[in-house]
């Protein structure tokens, strides 16, 4: 027996763990989940295991992956289609909001609520009394995934085996060997997948660690890109992508299109640092080749068809709507708020962007909106506009204040 799965048995052991009747279980076939069938049985002695995938877009091979890992466990999951509520109504607001927490295009924090959402319903329509879910004790899962089961099943016991046993991946991976229990992990921490974004390693990715370039799924470093230039049309209306190369798709294929063509021409990796929600960093890797060409032209157009006051009043929010999305407030009456706002900035955000996509660039050559507030009929210097010596007036009023400051420094001085 190896120190591994040693150490973690004496944890088992040692750890009190609550009665459990029938568990709902959020389960996606991946290495914390499916242990936690096996955890279930053998530890909190739970006489009905209810694993319950979510697809939110995931794919089909995640899906099918995880009816085989079942298969093996001998459970039988509770498939929920979650993918178009997901794609035209989560990840809508999430483009129109511009969605960026330090760097990552928020995507996981807001499939975890949504998973967390879905589990709980599931939980409280089958009579479960406790809700599983694999997060550890150092990452961000447990908190969003606590918080939506807490205001969808109250008063029900939320468990988080991994977390509540102290378990490292090791030990993990050790148990999982023992029992029989299937891992099919490219990267220690897996992944996690939506359309929109995929975070690879979460947690387990060290300072200088080097990234194989066979973990990637859409994403081609420069070198290996394209050799030719691709020019793609992104046309927009009220502030949702609606047709790649005027073609009129929903996002849901609107997405995984943008991202074979943006990932195939090097866009799309995102490596930086975060800070958690319990305010420790660690270096995460994202994979987003859509994300990042529909944020880049989503800017683009909005600088085109607001108005200084709102470009500038909606930064703010948005850093809000973000940080609130990313620590497991999706739910918060506050974030649907700002929510409003935002929705009501979209009205004229409408026009057709091109970009020519090469070599990880994505450099934008084409612009046109009819809702567009850039007048160079009037700004542009090629043209009369208006009388321009109305604004010797205007410039001697607007520096007035400077004429005050500039007698407030002389007299301090005296």
């Amino acid at each position: 027996m190896s120190d591994l799965l040693k150490s973690a048995l004496a944890k088992l052991e040692k750890t009190e763990v609550p009665k459990v009747d029938v568990a709902a279980l959020a389960y996606s076939g991946g290495l914390d989940s499916s242990l936690a069938v096996e955890l279930l049985r053998r530890k909190y002695k739970a006489e009905k295991i209810i694993p319950i995938m979510v697809d939110v877009g995931q794919g089909e091979e995640e899906i099918k992956t995880g009816y085989e890992k079942a298969e093996v466990l001998k459970v039988d999951p509770i498939l929920i289609d979650a993918k178009d509520e997901f794609t035209e109504e989560w990840m809508k607001k999430a483009i129109m909001a511009n969605s960026d927490y330090l760097g990552y295009p928020v995507s996981t924090s807001m499939t975890r609520q949504l998973i967390a959402r879905e589990v709980a319903m599931k939980a409280v329509e089958m009579g479960a009394d406790a809700l599983v879910e694999g997060s550890t004790g150092k990452g961000n899962d447990q908190y969003r995934m606590h918080n939506v089961f807490t205001m969808f099943a109250p008063g029900r016991k939320v468990i988080a085996p991994v977390r509540d046993f102290d378990f490292i991946r090791a030990e993990e991976e050790a148990l999982c060997t023992a029992w029989g229990v299937p891992v099919l992990e490219v990267i220690t921490g897996g992944d996690d997948k939506t359309m929109w974004c995929r975070s690879i390693a979460s947690g387990a990715i060290d300072l200088n660690m080097e990234i194989p370039d066979s973990v990637w799924m859409w994403y081609s470093p420069p070198e290996k890109a394209l050799n030719e230039p691709e020019i793609v049309e992104i046309r927009y209306e009220n502030g949702v992508p609606v047709a790649v190369n005027g073609k009129e798709m929903l996002l849901k294929d609107l997405v995984p299109l943008l991202n074979e063509k943006a990932g195939a021409h090097g866009l799309g990796l995102i490596d930086i640092f975060e800070e958690g929600i319990m305010n420790l960093k660690s270096r995460e890797l994202y994979e987003a080749p859509a994300a990042e060409l529909i944020l880049k032209t989503h800017r683009d157009l909005e600088q085109m068809c607001l108005t200084k006051e709102e470009i500038l009043f909606k930064k703010g929010v948005e850093q809000k709507w973000a940080y609130m999305v990313y620590h497991g407030e999706w739910f918060h009456p506050l974030r649907k708020a700002l929510d409003a706002f935002i929705e009501e900035t979209q009205k004229m955000v409408s026009g057709t962007i091109k970009v020519k996509l090469y070599k990880g660039n994505a450099e934008i050559v084409y612009r046109d909106s009819k809702t567009s507030l850039f007048s160079p009929e009037i700004r542009s210097i090629k043209s009369s506009g208006f009388s321009q010596p109305m604004c010797a007036d205007a410039a001697k009023i607007r520096g007035l204040l400077f004429e005050i400051l500039a007698k407030r420094e002389q007299i301090a001085k005296s």
